[in-house]
Parts: C-alpha cells; sequence; structure tokens
C-alpha cells in the first residue's frame, strides 16, 4: 500500500532473532513473529514511558523556578498588595 511514512525492513537473525524467541516464552499465546515484535516494540514503549514522563516533570518545575527567579525583576509585590494597584 503508497504510504509516505517510513518503512522499515527487520531480518529474523541474530539478536531480532534471540528478542523474538525470548518474547515468544513471555506471550507463549502470540504464534505469529510480527505480533510478538509489535507486542515487543510496545513493551519497550511502556519501558520508557516512565523515564520520559519523570524529564518532562523536571522540565516543567525548572521552567517555574526560573519564572520565579525572575518574578521579583517584573512586578513589584508591594504595590500589588497596595490598594493603588487595585484602583
Amino acid at each position: 500500500m503508497p504510504t509516505t511514512h517510513p518503512r522499515y525492513t527487520v531480518t529474523d537473525t541474530g539478536d531480532v532473532r534471540a528478542m523474538l524467541d525470548l518474547a515468544r516464552r513471555r506471550w507463549p499465546e502470540v504464534t505469529d513473529r510480527r505480533q510478538l515484535l509489535l507486542r515487543l516494540a510496545a513493551a519497550g514503549r511502556d519501558a520508557i514511558a516512565g523515564d520520559a514522563a519523570v524529564a518532562d516533570l523536571q522540565a516543567r518545575r525548572e521552567r517555574q523556578q526560573a519564572a520565579l527567579r525572575r518574578a521579583p525583576d517584573l512586578l513589584d509585590a508591594d504595590e500589588l498588595l497596595a490598594d493603588g494597584a487595585w484602583r
């Protein structure tokens, strides 16, 4: 089927064969090696998703801390707390 998306060719030899054999032991009900490869890909995604979420959270916290450090230069807290700020 024509597509503009990249295609990948994976040969069932060497390390790939060993990974698929291990996957077969993990999921014995799956007999199609293509399906095993897809399950392996999904398991890999799940394994690294937590790391990506932690990295995203850390980056967000760093941006928040940087904004808090800049806040005194951007606003006058005393003026905001004074009645004049609300007139």
